[in-house]
């Protein structure tokens, strides 16, 4: 074999495998968000809920021999010069109600700002069941300086929500987002 032979197959070899890590990525980058956000759906995972209309809410049957504590936290990254909170630390539901909830945010800072709130719902296993009709995470959320804002979540847990769950845990956090805000 000689060296014209052999440098020959080695670009092949290259070629080909920088095809293929191409095309791996490609894959990656397309399907793992997809991917991702199907198995969240299924399993309920991450903590994410689902989004129903108030009419869809009103359509759902109350079951009154249950009663749900749902309590509510709240979260500040360290870059957000705000105050978070919720107006209750706390309620108690039947399965199927629906609930409004105040938060309540104020910048600190000296400038306007611009907030983004991310949820999470534990147990895990309670997200699935647990609908928002409204809530202020849905948008970015601008704060002039020094302006104070209440903010409201309306929501409900569904009632084949599982006999085992007595207690579920909203939890907010806020980011800043200006860098990804739409002013």
């Amino acid at each position: 074999m000689t060296q014209d032979t052999v440098n020959a197959a080695n670009k092949r070899v290259v070629k080909k495998t920088i095809i293929i890590v191409v095309a791996m990525f490609m894959f990656g980058f397309v399907a793992l968000p997809a991917l991702y956000e199907l198995i969240c759906d299924s399993f309920g995972l991450n903590g994410q809920t689902e989004q129903v209309t108030e009419a869809e809410a009103a359509k759902i049957n109350i079951d009154k021999s249950r009663v749900i504590r749902v309590t509510f936290n709240s979260i500040i990254n360290s870059k957000l010069p705000w105050a978070f909170e919720p107006e209750v630390k706390h309620l108690e539901l039947h399965p199927g109600e629906l609930k409004r909830v105040n938060y309540v945010a104020k910048n600190l800072s000296g400038s306007d700002i611009v907030g983004q709130a991310i949820y999470s719902v534990s147990p895990i296993e309670a997200a699935r069941y647990f609908k928002k009709t409204e809530c202020f995470c849905f948008t970015q959320q601008l704060l002039k300086s020094g302006e104070s804002k209440k903010m409201a979540v309306l929501f409900m847990l569904e009632p084949d929500l599982p006999e085992n769950i007595k207690e579920v845990t909203l939890s907010y956090t806020f980011f800043n987002a200006d860098k990804y805000a739409s002013k």
